[in-house]
């Protein structure tokens, strides 16, 4: 496995995961939104001072052909794909039934569409190289378990569980294993949104709403972006190889299952 592709690597766990791999001797793709272009320039300087190749691409993960030129431009530039990351991702906090059909959808477009596309898309290019590989996917603990005000999340992330269980299943054949992250409370900009709107919602304060949630975590402490990392770390090496259809939870003992 030489070259890896992470999508949403601008900042949060997506760059967490750039960087990780990179360590781990990588050559990196890294794309996020064309908005994000200063931090995601950033991520890539950084992953080259490492000492392995890095590009930056632009697009969105909703638009099929977006996401077809951004996997083919990793391999013509980077000369393969082993390693796909659909880490992208987006969040809403509201209640079901302050949801609108057009909200409903946006979530969707990202969290589900989009890692579809990136699974379909990596998974034929791996397949036409001949060579297998490792498509992992950004699920969650709200894939796992259903939180009220972020029904929509969750039915996106209980999707990509759903997605990995099946691409495993069609793709082993042509050696390509497929597994997915799920995330608890993580000190990323994602989580400050869900505690500013939570907080919005049951009018408490800033942080307020992360300190009650994270009362919950056995270990004591929310998640960092490196903590993430390190599994995706793992399953992106060797050591994994016979690991296929998973979600694997990384979330200080929030859920048990």
């Amino acid at each position: 496995m030489t070259v890896a592709h992470v999508t949403g690597a601008a900042r949060g766990i997506g760059k967490a995961i750039a960087l990780r791999l990179a360590k781990d001797g990588f050559h990196i793709a890294v794309s996020d939104l064309p908005s994000m272009e200063k931090e995601l320039e950033h991520t890539r300087n950084q992953i080259e001072s490492i000492g392995v190749k890095a590009i930056s691409l632009y697009g969105d993960i909703s638009d099929h052909r977006s996401v077809r030129t951004m996997i083919e431009d990793t391999a013509k530039r980077l000369e393969s794909l082993d390693v796909m990351v659909a880490n992208a991702g987006i969040v809403q906090t509201k209640a079901l039934l302050d949801v609108s059909p057009e909200e409903y959808d946006k979530v969707h477009a990202v969290n589900g569409r989009g890692v579809f596309l990136c699974y379909t898309e990596a998974a034929r290019h791996m397949i036409k190289q001949g060579t297998g590989g490792k498509i992992i996917g950004a699920c969650s603990i709200a894939g796992h378990k259903g939180f009220p005000l972020l029904g929509v999340y969750c039915s996106s992330k209980f999707g990509v569980r759903a997605l990995t269980q099946t691409a495993a299943q069609e793709w082993a054949s042509h050696g390509i294993t497929v597994n997915a992250y799920c995330p608890g409370i993580v000190d990323t900009q994602m989580w400050v949104e869900v505690d500013r709107d939570l907080g919005t919602i049951n009018k408490l304060g800033k942080g307020e709403s992360m300190k009650a949630m994270a009362q919950a975590i056995a270990l004591g402490r929310v998640s960092t972006g490196g903590d993430v990392a390190g599994l995706v770390s793992w399953l992106a090496g060797p050591d994994s190889n016979y690991m296929t259809g998973q979600s694997l939870l990384i979330d200080g003992g929030m859920l048990f299952v």
